[in-house]
């Protein structure tokens, strides 16, 4: 998922291309490993993504989704499904048909920033045709231009991003202000979820000790290791989970989390609300790309298109809550719904950004010892 305006607002230019996996034997090259584009005369779409992450169509009140105006406007017939619930988890889906140059029957996949790298070095998805995207490269803000790991969106285009922070309940505790609080007090004991996205907790975590996640020391990390695998011991954290957490909070079956912004937001529960954590957030980006044997990458670019038009991104920023990728999307949910405009979860200020973190990218020997002790709290 992304981060802090301009390669400054977020703060993506600044994260370095990230290490190939250890398992080098999987590594294709995209140029090699294409499927014939059969999207002319085979109008379907296969597409996976995080849940709740799209509008939906509303007959009762006259409402119809971004989703059906698309097949509408192309006659194009969209398989969305809602699959994606942990990048790791995902990319254990897929990553035996992408290593061996097998199609995964997907055309289209929305992952976090460094899964998203991840792939792209493993030589696992294809290059965007741009002369199909203009929209794209005419309407992407310009904080998410300029990645390290794809400068020039020749592979990848943000689908929302958003925030990392607190959530909690209001109808069972009161505000949690600090992930100290969330980790200790006693009205919060085995009524916490923190997010199995290591990056989203243990970002969270570092900043709770005063360390800053884009730089940090492996002394650093062991003390973050250490004061989550405590409060573990202690019972105060009741699990681990992907999206799943937003229906424990609406239920009361836990107090307060670790939360993504549009999930509350979105959720339209007059008693969840999401905190920006005294100490700060983490921000991120999910990424539309194209995998490799793709048979409808034509069709999976008018997607993308279309998505990058500024009103149809405003009629979806309406729905979910996330930060809306599109320039110009500003201007047109005066037309959507003017109380959004300044809404700082969507349209957020350089103010609001100051306060966001993104996570160091790490050396493949590192990024297996951090994943390895991260999965030993979660499983423990």
């Amino acid at each position: 998922m992304l981060r802090g305006a301009g390669a400054g607002a977020f703060g993506l230019a600044s994260i370095a291309v990230l290490p190939l996996f250890s398992t080098r034997d999987l590594k294709q090259d995209p140029a090699a490993c294409r499927a014939t584009d059969r999207s002319a005369t085979d109008k379907r779409l296969v597409v996976s993504n995080w849940p709740a992450y799209i509008d939906e169509d509303d007959p009762d009140n006259d409402y119809t989704s971004t989703l059906t105006d698309f097949q509408k406007e192309f006659g194009i017939d969209v398989s969305y499904v809602a699959d994606v619930n942990d990048n790791v988890e995902f990319f254990g889906k897929v990553k035996n048909q992408l290593g061996a140059c097998a199609p995964t029957k997907r055309d289209m996949f929305m992952l976090t920033d460094w899964m998203a790298a991840r792939m792209i070095q493993m030589g696992w998805i294809q290059k965007l045709d741009k002369s199909k995207v203009p929209n794209l490269d005419k309407n992407l803000i310009s904080s998410l231009q300029g990645v390290g790991w794809d400068p020039n969106r020749d592979y990848s285009a943000p689908w929302q991003s958003g925030f990392t922070g607190i959530a909690y309940n209001k109808s069972l505790v009161k505000e949690v202000r600090t992930m100290d609080e969330l980790l200790t007090r006693d009205d919060l004991r085995g009524k916490v979820t923190m997010l199995t996205e290591m990056r989203d907790t243990m970002g969270l975590m570092l900043l709770s000790g005063g360390k800053d996640p884009s730089k940090f020391s492996s002394d650093d990390w062991a003390g973050a290791i250490d004061k989550i695998s405590a409060a573990r011991r202690r019972g105060q954290i009741r699990a681990f989970t992907g999206n799943e957490y937003l229906n424990d909070l609406s239920a009361g079956n836990i107090a307060a989390c670790v939360a993504w912004s549009g999930d509350i937001a979105a959720a339209e529960d007059e008693n969840l609300v999401f905190v920006r954590p005294e100490e700060g957030l983490m921000i991120w980006s999910d990424n539309m790309i194209v995998p490799n044997l793709a048979s409808h990458q034509a069709n999976a670019e008018k997607w993308i298109d279309y998505y990058y038009d500024p009103a149809v991104a405003a009629k979806l920023a309406a729905y979910v809550w996330y930060v809306c990728p599109v320039d110009g999307a500003q201007a047109e949910m005066e037309k959507v719904d003017p109380t959004l405009v300044d809404n700082p979860l969507i349209f957020p200020s350089e103010d609001y950004l100051k306060a966001t973190h993104v996570f160091m990218a790490l050396e493949e020997a590192t990024m297996r010892q951090y994943e390895g002790d991260f999965n030993d709290v979660i499983s423990g």
